[in-house]
C-alpha cells in the first residue's frame, strides 16, 4: 500500500491511463479528485515494472445504534483484463485489511464498495459468506441501517435509500460497452442475473452499494488465512 499523497504525477498519469482504458465519462480531473479523497492506493505491477491494476481505499469511522464501527471504502478499482485470472492485487488488499483490522480488533471493521459491473459484485461471493445485498438472502434490517447510514454520509442525495443505488446527475465513470455486457455464459449465474436486476442502470454509471464484515468468520478459508496473515502482521 502506498499513501495517496505519496504518489508522483508519473503514477497517477498511469493510473489514469489504465482506468481510462477500460471507462469512459471521466476525465483526469475527475479521477484525480476521487484519488486525492482516498488515503491509500495498492498498485499492481508486472514484471517489466508496469502498471496492470491497482485498488484504493478510504478510512470512515461511523457511530451507528450507539455501536462504533469502521469501514473501509473501496474507490476505484482496475486491472489490465490479461491479468484477470490473477488474485494478487485481492489478496493484498485483503492482506491490508486485516493490518487494519488488528489496529482495532474488538470494533466491527466493514468492507462498502458500490458496485459498476457484475464482476466486481462476483468478489463479494468470492471472498465473503454473508454480503448485502446478497442475490439469496434477505438484508437485515440493522444492516441495512448502516448501509443506508454510510451512503447518506458519503453521497448525499446522490444515494437513494429505496434502491440502495448511488447515481449521480452524470455519470462518473462506467464500463465501456464491450467490457460492460456479461458474456452469455455469466448470465446462468444467479448473482450475475440478481445484479442486473437490482442494477439495471449500471450501464449509465448507477452503482449498487454493497457491504460486508471484515471478519475471520464471515470470510471463506483462503481469503480468512490471507486476512489472518495481515492481523498477525
Amino acid at each position: 500500500m502506498t499513501r495517496v499523497d505519496a504518489l508522483d504525477t508519473t503514477t497517477r498519469t498511469r493510473m489514469f491511463d489504465l482506468y481510462h482504458r477500460y471507462y469512459e465519462a471521466t476525465s483526469t480531473e475527475r479521477f484525480q479528485s476521487d484519488l486525492d479523497a482516498k488515503d491509500e492506493a495498492l498498485l499492481l505491477f508486472d514484471r517489466t515494472e508496469t502498471l496492470r491494476g491497482f485498488s484504493t481505499l478510504k478510512r470512515l469511522e461511523i457511530e451507528q445504534q450507539a455501536k462504533h464501527c469502521r469501514a473501509i471504502f473501496s474507490g476505484d478499482t482496475i486491472v489490465h483484463h490479461r491479468f484477470w485470472g490473477e488474485q494478487s492485487l485481492a489478496f493484498n488488499w485483503i492482506r491490508r485489511a486485516g493490518a487494519i483490522k488488528a489496529e482495532d480488533p474488538c470494533t466491527p471493521l466493514y468492507w462498502l464498495l458500490i458496485v459498476k459491473g457484475h464482476r466486481t459484485y462476483r468478489y463479494l461471493q468470492a471472498f465473503s459468506r454473508n454480503y448485502y445485498p446478497h442475490w439469496q438472502n434477505e438484508t437485515p434490517n440493522s444492516v441495512q441501517s448502516l448501509m443506508d447510514r454510510l451512503g447518506e454520509h458519503l453521497f448525499g442525495p446522490d444515494y437513494s435509500a429505496d434502491r440502495g443505488i448511488v447515481s449521480f446527475a452524470h455519470s462518473h465513470g462506467h464500463l465501456r460497452p464491450e467490457w460492460a455486457e456479461p458474456p452469455v455464459e455469466a448470465l446462468s449465474r444467479p448473482e450475475v442475473r440478481f445484479f442486473l436486476r437490482r442494477n439495471p442502470g449500471y450501464r449509465r454509471g448507477e452503482e449498487l452499494l454493497c457491504l460486508t464484515e471484515l471478519s475471520p468468520a464471515n470470510l471463506r478459508p483462503l481469503a480468512r488465512r490471507v486476512f489472518e496473515s495481515g492481523m498477525a502482521g
